[in-house]
């Protein structure tokens, strides 16, 4: 394990934390030649999962038996290898499907060895203030500034419900876990996300019954596309609930928990009952009711704004805060712009958020290009060149309806730039007002059921696509005046020549003809 040495007080860029986004960060910072210190007070990168998950298997899949050979497409179903040249990949590590938490800890050290980071380990920070440039202060005394500072700590706060009597329940990061000490008990887990369920699911076989109880219906991961839903793996309650094996699903409010002798009283509302309530008994309470953003260490002068639900500092387009210039986030804490969406909250997806996060800071400070490609502009050609890349980006692929491939016209050739945030595409200069097109993979509508869905197999019908799929869509003057949708397949490969390649050649033909005066040359995205 690497540790920096020296004693500098200044930098370039900061960042906080040394997890998974500190890390993936770092290396993108580094091959920029962007000067930089990583701060983290554990004694290694991703102090986080040497407790967390509690029952330690991590919900980010594995697959290392693809069946495919190009490394960019195996990592649509790799949702735990940070980006790096060279590759560290999670699967040379294991092959497991749902990997063990300590496996992700031998990992990131692996990976910040691999590209010799500069980490300081065992360096709390216990201050930031912003008396000019930024100053960060040390728990051992230090100060060191800063012209931007990166936080990338994750949420690692319990969130904690305003409820009366909550502080009688016992918390996720803190309960034991050993089934055998739940046994015979009545037990009500607050909280129908992973981290609810996941409990649930290592109770099951010994509690006398198990409820779980939140406000708000489940959200399943197979029907939002959102990973952070409940998931499959951690479903088998649902099963005993709908079999009468003495445990419940509850939508109910809870106004208050006391004591009483040996047991809990929990009052609640129910959601769908008619106004109904109720006092419920039970020997446990267990909150299981996620994390938040922790802004403890901010002084008055450059504390972020939270954003809706105050668990997510509140974020420009790229990623900066609303109210601190030059504060900016990395990893989960990017999930503020997608929240409960597509994929920021994890590695699959932040990973490529934070490639264009360096895009971003090198255009805006260091006067660096988006990188691009220049392309035929012919309509068969362009076609072809689209549907190459829809076949084979992770990105894309990862943050459907978030990142956004761009073409701009320059002459009788395109220019393509890869993988801006959608969001940044509509304000950044001169994306915002010149003509574009802009490349995103989405979902179609939701249907009631995912597993019973009519399909139209037709390339006229390819707008009624539900499952992942190229979008194409023209802006002219920062306004969107067509849109084309690539008919959906079950292999995802999108190369058939009469249902995908002639239509989307009929599309460019019609919205974006050769010889057209875009008016476009190589653009510099500027905030």
């Amino acid at each position: 394990m690497r540790q920096v040495s020296g004693r500098r007080a200044e930098y370039e860029y900061i960042v906080l934390g040394a997890g998974p986004a500190g890390l993936q960060l770092s290396y993108f910072l580094k091959r920029s030649g962007r000067e930089h210190l990583v701060l983290e007070a554990g004694a290694a990168p991703g102090e986080f999962f040497r407790t967390m998950p509690r029952h330690r298997r991590l919900l980010s899949i594995n697959k290392v038996h693809t069946g495919r050979i190009d490394p960019e497409v195996n990592l649509r179903w790799d949702w735990n290898s940070l980006l790096g040249d060279p590759p560290c990949r999670f699967g040379d590590f294991t092959a497991e499907y749902f990997p063990d938490a300590g496996t992700m800890v031998e990992y990131l050290a692996a990976y910040a060895d691999l590209h010799n980071l500069p980490i300081e380990y065992r360096t709390e920070v216990t201050g930031v203030t912003r008396p000019g440039l930024f100053l960060v202060t040390t728990a051992e005394g230090r100060h060191l500034t800063c012209r931007r500072l990166i936080v990338a700590t994750g949420a690692h706060r319990m969130y904690v419900p305003a409820i009366p009597g909550i502080e009688l329940a016992e918390r996720y990061e803190t309960m034991p876990v050993d089934p055998e000490s739940f046994v015979d008990q009545r037990v009500l887990i607050v909280g129908k996300g992973n981290s609810g369920f996941e409990t649930a699911e290592n109770l099951i076989s010994t509690t006398a019954l198990l409820h779980i109880l939140s406000p708000e219906p489940i959200e399943f991961a197979w029907q939002t596309h959102f990973p952070g839903h409940l998931r499959a793996v951690n479903n088998n309650l649902l099963d005993t609930y709908q079999l009468k094996s003495q445990n419940a699903v509850v939508d109910a409010t809870i106004d208050s928990i006391v004591r009483d002798g040996d047991e809990y009283v929990v009052s609640v509302r129910y959601a769908h009952a008619d106004g109904e309530r109720e006092d419920l008994r039970y020997d446990r309470v267990l909150i299981c009711t996620g994390f938040r953003f922790d802004d403890s260490v901010f002084g008055a002068d450059c504390r972020p704004d939270l954003g809706d639900g105050g668990r997510l500092p509140a974020q420009t387009p790229a990623w900066e805060s609303v109210n601190v210039p030059d504060l900016y986030f990395a990893g989960f804490l990017m999930a503020d712009r997608d929240y409960q969406k597509a994929s920021s909250s994890f590695i699959h997806g932040f990973r490529y958020n934070i490639r264009a996060l360096v895009r971003m800071l090198d255009g805006r400070h260091h006067g660096v290009r988006w990188p691009s490609r220049r392309l035929d502009a012919g309509p068969e050609a362009l076609a072809a060149s689209l549907l190459e890349r829809v076949n084979r980006t992770s990105a894309l692929w990862q943050q459907f309806g978030f990142l956004a491939d761009v073409v701009c016209r320059d002459g009788v050739e395109a220019v393509h730039y890869e993988e801006l945030p959608v969001a940044y595409v509509s304000e950044a200069e001169p994306f915002a007002s010149a003509d574009h097109l802009r490349l995103t993979l989405e979902y179609g509508a939701r249907q009631e059921s995912p597993f019973r869905i009519d399909r139209h197999p037709a390339a006229e019908r390819a707008h009624d696509s539900t499952f992942l799929h190229p979008v194409l869509r023209c802006y002219t003057g920062g306004e969107q005046v067509d849109e084309h949708h690539v008919l959906e397949d079950l292999f995802s490969e999108w190369s058939d020549p009469y249902a995908h390649v002639a239509p989307l050649a009929d599309f460019l033909r019609r919205c974006w003809p050769v010889g057209a005066d875009h008016g476009v040359t190589e653009p510099l995205p500027v905030t």
